[in-house]
C-alpha cells in the first residue's frame, strides 16, 4: 500500500490516472452535434487506473477523441463515464478493448497543459454498466445502466465494516510520513460501501484487481475482497517495518556513507557526470579480457570486476580494487616472440662497452650460447662480485643490449622487509606489489633482464620477515615459474626472466642464497687498464656531460697517467671518472669565459687543477727501519697494502696489539710471535713486544697477515730491516709452513698500484696466478714460499734459524 493522499484529492495506486494518449489535443470546438439519448453517456478510456465512486481524482488525457469528449461534456455540463482499457498499449481503443463496468461523474475542473496534454479533475459518483455502444459522435458514447446496490444493514456487513476500518487505520500507522488527519477521515466514514471504495482506490494492487472490486456489486463480497487485499498489504508493511528496524540497528556510519555515495553516483549519472567513470570501467573490462591472463587468473579477475561494479565509486574499497585490477591488466602475462641470440653481436657489444675482463666476457658468452641452444633450459643465476666501480651493473646492461632484452634494476641495498620482495597483502592501506612485480610491469615483457643490485646488503631477517629467504624462490629456476606475490595473490611466471646479481663481497650473502648463484669475480683494473678505460669511455662521457665538443678540450696521456697514479687508488674507475670530470670542467670554464677556444690539459697542469697529489709512496719513509714489513690485504673495495710495525720495550714478556685488529689477526700475531721466538731463539722475558697496524680507526681482520707479522718480528729481534720493495701475504703455522690465502688478484694489483714490483705468495697459490692480468704479471716478480725460511731469505737476507744452530 502506497502513501495515503491529502484530503483535497485522491491518488490511484498506479500514480495519476491518465489515458496515456500520444496524439496532440487538436480537436476543434464542435458546435453542431446531435444530442445524446437520455440513457446515453460520454465515455473516456483510461490505460492504467480505475476510478471509484466517491473519489476525487486527477486524470490526464491526450487522444483527440478523449479531448473532444471532455470538452463537450464540460460545455454541456454532462457526466462522463471512465472505463479501464484492457491493453494499455492499444492506441485507439475499441469497445471490445474496454471493460464494460466503470465509474461515472462530472468533470470538476478542466486545465489545458503544454505539449497537447489536458488535465481533468473528476469526481466519481456511481457505478455503471455499458448496455450498448452508439455511433455518430467523434468520441465514445454508450447506453449505460447505473448500478445502485441497496444499502443493507446486517451483522455480517457491520462486522466487515468495523474490521476494514480497523485494518485501514492500522495500515495508516505503518506507513511513514502520513498526515495524522487521514486516520480521522477514515474514522469519520459511515457507509460500508464508501469505505470499501475508498480503501480499494488507495491500496497498492494491480489495476485488474481494482477492476474486479469495482465489478463486485454485492457489498459483502466486495468487503471481503478489499479486506483480503488490505490484510495482505498490512502483513507486508509489518514485515517491512521489522526488517527496517533490524537493518537500521546495524546501519553504522560506513554503511550510511556507502548509501549516500551510491545516491550521489546516481545523481551524477542523471546529470551526465558519471559517464567518464562508466567509460573507464568499460575500458577496464576490455583490458581484462585482452590481457592474456591465464585461465584461473582470468576467472579471478572477472569475479573481482563484478565486485567493483557493485561498489560506489567513492567507496573505501573501490579505489583499492580498481588499482588491483589495473595491475593485473598491465603485467606481461604472455610470452612475446624473442629474437634468437646472436653470439657475434653479443661479443661486439661486450667489447664496445668494456675493456679487458677477458675471462668474464668469455663466461658471459658461454652463458648466452647455452641460452641460445636451449631456450627452455634452467640457466644458472650469474652473480658479479667485486669492488665498487669495476663495471658490475654496466655488464648487466651490456648483456641486456646484446640479447635484446628490457633491462630493469632492482636495488636491494638496505631492504629489510620481506614485503618489499613479495609485496604487501591487499588488506593493508597503500599496499603494492613487490619490487620484482613492479620491475616486470615496467619491463612490459616476460623476456626481461632484471639486475638484483647489491644483494650482499640485504637487511637481516627480523619482525618484518627475511628478504633473503624471499629471494630463494625467485632465484630458483625450479620454483620461479609459479612465483606468488602477496598483493597479486595469483601465480606469476618468472622463468623466462634472466636474473643477474651484483655484490661487493660474498661473506654477507646467506649460504642458501649464494648456493643458487654462479659467482663471477671482478677483482679490479691495472694501471694500464684504467688508462685504456679512461681514453675509450670516461673522457668522452665526461666531455658530453660538461657540454664540450671533441675539439674543444683534450687530456694528454701523461695527464691521465698522473691522475691514475697520484690522485686515485682504487680497484674500479669511479673516482677516476670524477677527477677527469674536474679537469674537463676546468677547461669548460675557460671556454665559457672566452679565455680560450681550445684547451689541452697536460700532466703539469693537473696539480693546479686538482691540488696536491693525494697519494704518495710510503715505502721510502719506511725503508731501512727494522721491525717494519709490508703486507697485502683484501678489502670489499679491492686490494690494499698493509704495514706491520713491531717494537719492543722493557716489560714482562707481554704481547701488545693495537690498530683495531680482529680476532683472526690477533691469533695470527700470537702465532707469529711464538714462531719468531722459536726461530730466533730470543726468550723476551724482560721486554714487551708491541705490534701495531697503522690507520687504527679502520677495522682489520683476515687470515693472511701471518707472514708479514712474522717477518716484522724477526726483523725486530734480529735488528735487520725488511726490504721495502717487497710485499708479502700468507698465513703461517707453528711448524713454519706458509699456508695459502685468497684474493691473489686483488692483492697483486694493490702491490702494483703502490709501486711494489716484488710479491711473495704461498707456493700453493701458484695456480691462482692465471687470474692476474698478463700486463700485471709482466711487471711483477713473484716469489713462492713454502716455509718461513724462504720469506726470511728473500726479504731480510741469509739468517741461520736458532732451532737449526
Amino acid at each position: 500500500m502506497k502513501q495515503w493522499p491529502m484530503l483535497q484529492q485522491t491518488w490511484s495506486g498506479e500514480g495519476v490516472p491518465h489515458d496515456g494518449g500520444d496524439a496532440p489535443a487538436q480537436t476543434a470546438l464542435i458546435h453542431a452535434l446531435k444530442p445524446l439519448p437520455p440513457d446515453a453517456m460520454i465515455l473516456i478510456p483510461l490505460r492504467h487506473a480505475v476510478l471509484f465512486p466517491g473519489v476525487l481524482s486527477p486524470v490526464t488525457i491526450g487522444r483527440a477523441s478523449s479531448v473532444a469528449a471532455a470538452q463537450h461534456a464540460v460545455r454541456n455540463e454532462l457526466n462522463v463515464g471512465f472505463l479501464l482499457q484492457r491493453d494499455p498499449q492499444q492506441s485507439n481503443a475499441q469497445p471490445s478493448d474496454l471493460y464494460w463496468v466503470g465509474t461515472a461523474g462530472p468533470i470538476v475542473r478542466y486545465i489545458t497543459g503544454h505539449e497537447g496534454a489536458h488535465h481533468l479533475v473528476v469526481q466519481g459518483q456511481g457505478r455503471f454498466q455499458v448496455q450498448e455502444f452508439l455511433e455518430g459522435w467523434p468520441f465514445l458514447v454508450a447506453r449505460v445502466a447505473m448500478v445502485e446496490p441497496p444499502q443493507l444493514e446486517s451483522p455480517q456487513i457491520e462486522a466487515r465494516f468495523l474490521q476494514l476500518k480497523e485494518r485501514a487505520i492500522e495500515a495508516i500507522g505503518l506507513l511513514p510520513h502520513v498526515p495524522d488527519e487521514l486516520a480521522d477521515v477514515v474514522r469519520g466514514i459511515e457507509g460500508p460501501a464508501a469505505l470499501a471504495d475508498m480503501v480499494a482506490n488507495l491500496i497498492d494492487v494491480k489495476v485488474e484487481e481494482k477492476q474486479d472490486i469495482l465489478e463486485t456489486f454485492d457489498l459483502i463480497r466486495r468487503l471481503d475482497k478489499v479486506l483480503a487485499l488490505l490484510s495482505s498489504r498490512v502483513e507486508v508493511l509489518k514485515l517491512s517495518r521489522e526488517i527496517g528496524e533490524k537493518t537500521r540497528a546495524q546501519f553504522d556510519e560506513r554503511q550510511r556513507e556507502h548509501v549516500l555515495r551510491e545516491q550521489l553516483r546516481q545523481i551524477q549519472k542523471e546529470l551526465g557526470e558519471g559517464e567518464d567513470d562508466a567509460a573507464e570501467l568499460a575500458g577496464l573490462k576490455e583490458a581484462i579480457e585482452h590481457a592474456g591472463l591465464p585461465e584461473q587468473t582470468l576467472k579471478h579477475a572477472r569475479k573481482e570486476f563484478k565486485r567493483l561494479q557493485r561498489m560506489g565509486e567513492n567507496g573505501a574499497e573501490y579505489a583499492m580494487l580498481r588499482t588491483y585490477l589495473e595491475w593485473l591488466t598491465e603485467l606481461p602475462w604472455q610470452a612475446a616472440p624473442q629474437e634468437p641470440i646472436d653470439i657475434a653481436r653479443a661479443r661486439q657489444v661486450l667489447d664496445e662497452d668494456h675493456f679487458g675482463l677477458g675471462r668474464i666476457k668469455r663466461r658471459i658468452l658461454e652463458y648466452l650460447a647455452v641460452r641460445k641452444l636451449n631456450p627452455q633450459g634452467r640457466s644458472p643465476i650469474l652473480c658479479f662480485v667485486g669492488p665498487p666501480g669495476v663495471g658490475k651493473t654496466s655488464l648487466g646492461q651490456s648483456i641486456a643490449r646484446a640479447t635484446g632484452r628490457a633491462f630493469q634494476r632492482v636495488a636491494l641495498g638496505g631492504v629489510h622487509d620481506e614485503a618489499e620482495i613479495r609485496g604487501h597483502r591487499r588488506t593493508y592501506i597503500g599496499a603494492l606489489p613487490g619490487a620484482l612485480i613492479q620491475a616486470m610491469r615496467r619491463a612490459e615483457t616476460t623476456h626481461a633482464l632484471i639486475m638484483l643490485d647489491e644483494i650482499d646488503k640485504l637487511g637481516a631477517g627480523g619482525m618484518h620477515g627475511d628478504p633473503a629467504s624471499a629471494l630463494l624462490e625467485v632465484l630458483d629456476p625450479e620454483q620461479n615459474s609459479t612465483f606468488r606475490d602477496n598483493y597479486l595473490a595469483v601465480d606469476f611466471d618468472l622463468s623466462r626472466v634472466m636474473f643477474v646479481c651484483t655484490a661487493n663481497q660474498l661473506d654477507t650473502i646467506p649460504g642458501p642464497l649464494r648456493d643458487r648463484m654462479e659467482i663471477i669475480q671482478l677483482a679490479g683494473y691495472t694501471e694500464e687498464e684504467k688508462q685504456q678505460i679512461a681514453r675509450r669511455y670516461l673522457i668522452e662521457r665526461q666531455r658530453e656531460a660538461n657540454g664540450l665538443q671533441p675539439g674543444q678540450a683534450q687530456l694528454t696521456d701523461a695527464a691521465v697517467t698522473r691522475v691514475v697514479r697520484d690522485y686515485t687508488r682504487e680497484a674500479g674507475v669511479r673516482n677516476l671518472e670524477r677527477e677527469l670530470g674536474a679537469l674537463l670542467r676546468h677547461a669548460a670554464m675557460q671556454i665559457a669565459e672566452g679565455q680560450a677556444r681550445q684547451v689541452t690539459v697536460d700532466a703539469g697542469d693537473v696539480p693546479a687543477i686538482l691540488g696536491a697529489p693525494r697519494f704518495e709512496s710510503e715505502l721510502a719513509l719506511r725503508a731501512g727501519l727494522p721491525g717494519v714489513a709490508t703486507g697485502l690485504a683484501w678489502t670489499p673495495v679491492g686490494g690494499d697494502i698493509l704495514f706491520i710495525e713491531a717494537g719492543k720495550v722493557p716489560g714482562s714478556g707481554r704481547l701488545i696489539l693495537t690498530g683495531q685488529l680482529g680476532d683472526v689477526m690477533k691469533e695470527s700475531a700470537q702465532a707469529a710471535l711464538t714462531l719468531a721466538k722459536t726461530w730466533t731463539g730470543e726468550a723476551l722475558e724482560k721486554v714487551d713486544v708491541h705490534v701495531h697496524v697503522p690507520a687504527g680507526a679502520t677495522p682489520k681482520d683476515g687470515p693472511s697477515a701471518g707472514v708479514a707479522m712474522f717477518l716484522a718480528l724477526v726483523s725486530l729481534l734480529t735488528d735487520r730491516p725488511v726490504r721495502p720493495d717487497v710485499a708479502m701475504t700468507g698465513e703461517v703455522s707453528l711448524r713454519g709452513l706458509v699456508l695459502p690465502i685468497g684474493g691473489v688478484k686483488e692483492k697483486t694489483l694493490a702491490a702494483l698500484r703502490a709501486g711494489i714490483h716484488t710479491v711473495m705468495l704461498p707456493r700453493r697459490n701458484e695456480k691462482d696466478l692465471e687470474d692476474v692480468p698478463p700486463e700485471a704479471r709482466a711487471q711483477l716478480e713473484f716469489i713462492w714460499l713454502e716455509r718461513v725460511e724462504d720469506a726470511v731469505q728473500h726479504a731480510i737476507g741469509d739468517l741461520v734459524p736458532a732451532l737449526r744452530a
